[in-house]
């Protein structure tokens, strides 16, 4: 019989893609997701914020990870999802995603943690890499990536 691992504790994440790269957003920041809709565009804001959407009666703000992260801009697919996320004190913003994959389940040794160099803008929105089955996906830091400038 084999013993069972009480070892680090796991955490879920939600597979993203944003073009060909997959990320993981950690479960407990996320309210709820919902497809594409009419976002209703706000004057004189970041670029990166696309404008605010009303669900169920809550306007909600919503941002491009693509264009904050320097990427190409978003190109709305069937696919494509806006991920409402929960800030705490900062309420809730929503974030637009190509696709939702899966729900993984990591154990703190199949994450590792990312050092960077302050300079290097892009990996200061990733915390680490988890390792599973189908590769390595880049964790996302909300707080970088959503947190600032808000």
């Amino acid at each position: 019989m084999e013993e069972l691992k009480t070892t680090g504790e796991s955490k879920q994440f939600i597979v993203i893609k944003l073009g060909e790269e997959q990320y993981g957003i950690d479960i407990k920041y996320i309210e709820n997701i919902v497809r594409m809709q009419h976002i209703t565009r706000v004057p004189k804001v970041d670029s990166y914020l696309k404008g605010v959407i009303n669900l169920r009666g809550e306007v909600i703000p919503v941002m491009s990870i693509r264009v904050k992260m320097g990427l190409q801009p978003d190109k709305e697919t069937k696919s494509s999802r806006i991920i409402i996320l929960k800030l705490g004190m900062n309420g809730q913003i929503g974030v637009i995603v190509d696709e939702v994959k899966e729900v993984v389940t990591l154990e703190s040794d199949q994450i590792e943690k990312i050092a960077y160099d302050s300079k290097e803008e892009k990996d200061s929105f990733l915390y680490g890499v988890g390792k599973c089955a189908g590769g390595l996906i880049s964790l996302l830091d909300l707080n970088s990536v959503v947190l600032e400038n808000l």
